[in-house]
């Protein structure tokens, strides 16, 4: 939800809206940025083009081209090698006033690290589930992952969330000075329009956008018995073998900005089967083009949508669908109309350090 904008009072007892934040010169550090293709990446994109905006300067330092190596089982992540040289370079050159660490990989560290060797306070994001994520690929209790991740976020002055169920989640597990950042839709690209890019396939069309691996639980979507055709907009990791397990499903690989609004906008129902992820901000893009989403109840769908009203929650995911189908497009674009990147920036803008 929304954080209602900061009112202040006047002398005269009326309110008006604070005036703008002073210009800052920000560094946002992530170990996640292009070519990727992920919620992390695309909500630190816009943030900055906002801040720009808003008359900021902002500096985004990820992996170089070069210098990396792939990430075990996640190979499309580079992981930068000598990460304090970049970051060192980055604080001399752009001296920033307020540092943002988006991510806990190499590049996070070393910043985390360079703030505490120059005294700077920082603050820190919360993007993925880690945890989960990475007991999904090997044996690893989830006690051991939160403490190491308590200890990252522990250094920050605040650790911005999404969502308030990923907040009352980690201060469950002892996380401290959590705070909310919410996410946006670029509601000009995902908006509804012509809706013929599956022209060819019997109706209704269920669709999936995003990354094809385990830990986004597709076969939750593929085994499910929907009518009408599945379509899977993404490629990773699970891609081959999902392909040659349902021929009946078309997978159209990656598509981007305007193609993938077209390929949203082309469904009746967007179907979210992740039950690990933070936010989902592909369940933004398909309300905005009109289109109601389909999920488990769980963190992320359960502060995104609106059960009944812009999607339908259910552990039986079939059910979901049925129930998504019949309702209204108009209330899921109203919904994302008010999801603006410009609310994101200015939340983000509330929450940094002075220098």
């Amino acid at each position: 939800m929304l954080r209602a904008p900061l009112i202040v009072p006047r002398a005269n007892g009326s309110s008006a809206a604070p005036a703008p934040a002073a210009p800052r010169r920000i560094l946002i550090v992530s170990d996640a940025g292009p070519p990727q293709v992920n919620g992390v990446v695309n909500t630190l994109a816009y943030t900055a083009r906002e801040l720009r905006t808003l008359g900021h300067q902002v500096e985004q330092l990820s992996p170089p081209s070069a210098g990396t190596i792939p990430c075990p089982t996640y190979p499309e992540i580079r992981l930068t090698l000598r990460p304090r040289r970049l970051v060192a370079r980055a604080f001399d050159r752009f001296a920033p006033d307020a540092v943002h660490v988006a991510t806990e990989g190499p590049l996070g560290l070393a910043a985390r690290a360079e703030c505490r060797r120059r005294g700077q306070r920082f603050t820190t994001s919360y993007h993925t589930q880690f945890p989960q994520y990475l007991r999904l690929r090997l044996p690893i209790p989830l006690s051991w992952s939160y403490a190491w991740l308590r200890g990252f976020h522990g250094a920050a002055s605040r650790t911005l969330v999404p969502t308030p169920t990923v907040k009352r989640e980690l201060e469950a597990q002892g996380f401290a000075n959590v705070v909310l950042w919410t996410r946006g839709v670029d509601t000009a690209t995902f908006a509804p329009g012509a809706r013929d890019a599956f022209g060819d396939l019997p109706r209704p069309i269920c669709l999936y956008a995003g990354r094809v691996s385990v830990e986004k639980n597709l076969g939750a979507f593929l085994d499910a018995r929907l009518p009408g055709s599945k379509v899977v907009v993404g490629d990773g990791p699970d891609l081959a073998q999902l392909r040659a397990r349902h021929p009946e499903v078309r997978f159209t690989g990656y598509r981007f900005s305007a193609e993938l609004a077209a390929a949203m906008r082309a469904a009746d129902a967007f179907v979210f089967p992740s039950r690990t992820d933070t936010f989902g901000l592909v369940m933004l893009e398909a309300l905005a083009c009109g289109v109601p989403v389909a999920a488990f109840p769980v963190t992320g769908p359960i502060d995104v949508i609106e059960d009944g009203v812009t999607g339908a929650l259910d552990e039986d995911l079939a059910r979901a669908v049925k129930r998504a189908l019949a309702l209204d497009p108009a209330a899921c674009r109203a919904a994302a109309l008010r999801q603006g990147w410009d609310t994101v920036a200015r939340q983000l803008i509330e929450h940094l350090d002075p220098a």
